[in-house]
Formats: structure tokens, C-alpha cells, sequence
């Protein structure tokens, strides 16, 4: 068996049009989306997401504002600019890089964003909201991967779904989406005993836990659907510096019935999905001021 590729790229490509159509007639109307983003520090990694973040909005046709601060920044100086921006009705979405410096309180900072703006989905009352299946912003990578399930038709409703990884940025809320879908989902993390043989009753295994090609074929149920969330960059060995997923690609794919690869998997669709919550916040917002 060789798995089918579900390639983020395409996919990606495809909804970041109907988005820029979206914006496109937002703006008709008056109302340019708009994005904020607030980047602390110098980390790498953070400095070249939030580029490609303002790239895919200038594409996309949304405004982006970008807001740079030191390594040692006061918290107080950037909670001051997300109380500016909460405040400003010009901008729609508001999304603060993690992680942050460690004289950070993290939850303090998301929790400072108003629930109207944070097109992350971190904020608590989102987060409260998705676990009751109500309206609220969806954390863009779930998200993409509930976009990416859907576009080649895996049915969930009774499916046997595994999340290896229960951060608040991806396990949990991918488990909650799962779980709202009608999956019957297992969420497995560094204390799960005998890893494998929850895998291997997965119809749909979603790995999430930052190591590189660590789900190997051997723990694939014949035919699953495997989503690669990890993006992990090797440091040693005959690939050194070549990036790979927390499956091992070459070995899962000849067990897997579908499977997305790293890159041009999951990453895309991550900063799809937030371009589109900037899309639904800036009509919501249009629409309360009837325009």
C-alpha cells in the first residue's frame, strides 16, 4: 500500500483564494481586514513565522501591523499596546508570537486579548467555547487539520481518533474538534503506556509531540489517515539540517491509507486558518456597524 498525499500546499492555495475574495469584498464595503502582530525578541524560529504571516496577508489582501520589542521588554509595555489595539476598530485580529521570553506571564498576555480579536483561538473563553461545540475562533493548526480531513472525505463520526501530544496549542483543542465531530478520540502524551497499541487502533492518528519521525510504520493501523503536525529540523546524520514531521514519512506511507507530509502538509494550512478568522472577525465587524 501506497498512502495517498493530502497536500496542505494545494489545499492551502485554494482557500487563501476564496479568502482573498472575501477581503476583497470586505474592503468594497469599507472594511479592510486588519491584523496585528506582536513579535518579542529574537527568536529564529518566531521571526520567520511572523514573516511569512504578514507575506500571506499581504497576498490575501489584509492590512498587517507589525510590532517588534526586545528580548527584555516590560510585560506592562506590551499589554499597553494590546489594550491600544483591543481598543482600535480598524483592526480586527490581533496574535501575539510564542513563545514568549520567560519574565512573561503567557496566559496573562493571551488572556489580554479581547475574545472578539483573537483569531488564535487561545483566549479562554474561545478555548470554552469549542469544548461546548459553541461559535467561537478555532486554533489555527486544529483548524487546519479539520480543513485538511474534510477535503478528502474522511468520515469521523465513530471513527477511532489518536492525539499523541496534549498541548493547549494543538492536543487538547485537535481532541476537542475530534470529539465535536463524533470521533471517538484517545489523547496519548509522554505517560501513555504502551504507546502503540493505541496507534495502531487508530482510523485517524494525529501526531503532535515535537520529535522527529518518531511515529514509525510499525505503529500505523493498515489504512489510517496520519496527520503530520510536527515540523522538527535534524541535527545530525546523513539529513542534517533537512526538516521532517514526527512520522517517519518513508515507513508510515507504505502502511497509511493517507497521509500529509512535512513540509508542505499541515504548516500551510495553519496560516490559512488564521487568515481566515481575521476574515470572519473583520464581517463581524462590518456587520455591526451595518456596513
Amino acid at each position: 500500500m501506497t498512502a495517498r498525499i493530502i497536500d496542505g500546499n494545494a489545499l492551502a492555495a485554494r482557500v487563501r483564494g476564496e479568502i482573498a475574495d472575501r477581503a476583497a469584498a470586505l474592503s468594497a464595503r469599507g472594511v479592510q481586514p486588519c491584523l496585528a502582530v506582536l513579535l518579542v525578541g529574537v527568536d529564529p524560529a518566531s521571526a520567520v513565522y511572523v514573516r511569512n504571516k504578514v507575506a500571506a496577508c499581504e497576498k490575501a489582501g489584509i492590512r498587517s501591523l507589525r510590532f517588534d520589542y526586545p528580548q527584555d521588554v516590560a510585560q506592562a509595555d506590551v499589554m499597553a499596546k494590546l489594550a491600544e489595539l483591543n481598543a482600535d476598530p480598524s483592526v480586527h485580529g490581533i496574535l501575539v508570537q510564542l513563545p514568549l521570553p520567560p519574565q512573561f506571564d503567557e496566559a496573562a498576555v493571551l488572556e489580554a486579548i479581547s475574545v472578539a480579536k483573537d483569531v488564535d483561538g487561545f483566549h479562554a473563553e474561545n478555548v470554552g467555547r469549542l469544548s461546548q461545540n459553541q461559535e467561537a475562533f478555532l486554533p489555527c493548526t486544529p483548524h487546519g487539520v479539520m480543513k485538511m480531513l474534510e477535503s478528502v472525505d474522511v468520515k469521523l463520526a465513530g471513527a477511532e481518533a489518536v492525539v499523541i501530544g496534549r498541548s493547549n496549542i494543538v492536543g487538547k483543542p485537535m481532541a476537542m474538534l475530534l470529539t465535536n465531530a463524533g470521533a471517538t478520540v484517545t489523547v496519548c502524551h509522554s505517560r501513555t503506556r504502551d504507546l502503540a497499541f493505541h496507534t495502531r487502533r487508530a482510523d485517524i492518528l494525529v501526531a503532535a509531540v515535537g520529535k522527529p519521525r518518531f511515529v514509525t510504520g510499525d505503529m500505523v493501523k493498515p489504512g489510517a489517515v496520519v496527520i503530520d503536525v510536527g515540523i522538527n529540523r535534524l541535527q545530525n546524520g546523513p539529513d542534517e539540517g533537512k526538516l521532517c514531521g514526527d512520522v517517519d514519512f518513508a515507513s508510515a506511507s507504505e502502511v497509511a491509507g493517507a497521509i500529509t507530509p512535512v513540509p508542505g502538509g499541515v504548516g500551510p494550512m495553519t496560516i490559512t486558518m488564521l487568515l481566515e478568522n481575521t476574515v470572519i472577525s473583520a464581517d463581524r465587524a462590518a456587520r455591526a456597524v451595518g456596513k
